[in-house]
């Protein structure tokens, strides 16, 4: 990958973009492979993608690997991805730690293989000191799942209603301590949220490129970027009243 030019870089940075991955499997039916070769490609496009993030010093990525929805799929496609998930880890943790990439998971593990559980433990204490980028993993993540998780956990901790607040709330979340997306990106030009980051991504710009994931290289990225750096984010406000404001 060419280095930046730092000149070259979008004029604002997003500090959290959250990628839902989208179009592995259509990518490879487009070539004639089975579903699974376009996953593969896909978790490769991943690292250039995260090398990409650090260059252009965004400090959080989260990424949707596999949602609570997926295992609605064909089990030999579930068997698969978890088998390539379980793979990556072990190929490429030594090479994110190096890079200062801090592992996060959110979701649930306890559906997950024992085995693959351990690892994916052991590959968040063994980079959670890492502060050059934080690399956010939805795995068996769902967003309304997280909220009733959230509401679950409030009423065990005996939390009244009166002292329920947004703050709150987000501190119940997987995501608590990670800053809310400033960019979500849905790759493969389809328009639809699929029930990720809900209550994150309540006043996140989007973005849709129409490539597929294992197509979404550093120029697609920076063409997000540059697109983002041109949006003006109002928090539900016209612009005259922020102005005003400022």
């Amino acid at each position: 990958m060419e280095p930046i030019d730092q000149n070259d870089l979008p004029e604002i940075v997003p500090t959290h973009i959250a990628i839902i991955m989208d179009g592995n499997g259509r990518w490879a039916l487009a070539r004639g492979l089975p579903r699974l070769a376009g996953h593969r490609a896909g978790t490769e496009n991943l690292r250039r993608v995260i090398e990409a993030c650090i260059e252009f010093g965004i400090q959080y990525l989260t990424i949707y690997a596999f949602s609570t929805e997926n295992w609605g799929r064909p089990q030999e496609e579930v068997q698969g991805l978890m088998k390539i998930f379980e793979d990556v880890i072990d190929r490429e943790l030594q090479e994110l730690h190096d890079q200062g990439v801090q592992l996060r998971h959110i979701g649930r593990l306890d559906q997950l293989d024992p085995v693959f559980q351990e690892k994916v433990l052991h590959a968040l204490e063994y980079t959670r000191h890492n502060r050059r980028l934080v690399l956010v993993v939805a795995m068996n993540y769902g967003g309304r799942d997280e909220i009733v998780n959230a509401i679950q956990r409030m009423i065990q901790d005996g939390v009244s209603a009166d002292e329920v607040d947004y703050d709150l709330v987000s501190k119940y979340l997987f995501t608590a301590g990670v800053p809310d997306p400033d960019l979500i990106i849905r790759t493969s030009g389809e328009l639809r949220g699929s029930n990720f980051l809900i209550w994150q991504g309540a006043y996140s710009e989007w973005y849709f490129p129409p490539v597929y994931w294992p197509d979404f290289d550093k120029d697609q990225l920076r063409l997000a970027l540059e697109e983002y750096s041109h949006r003006e984010r109002r928090y539900g406000r016209v612009a005259a009243a922020k102005d005003e404001q400022s």
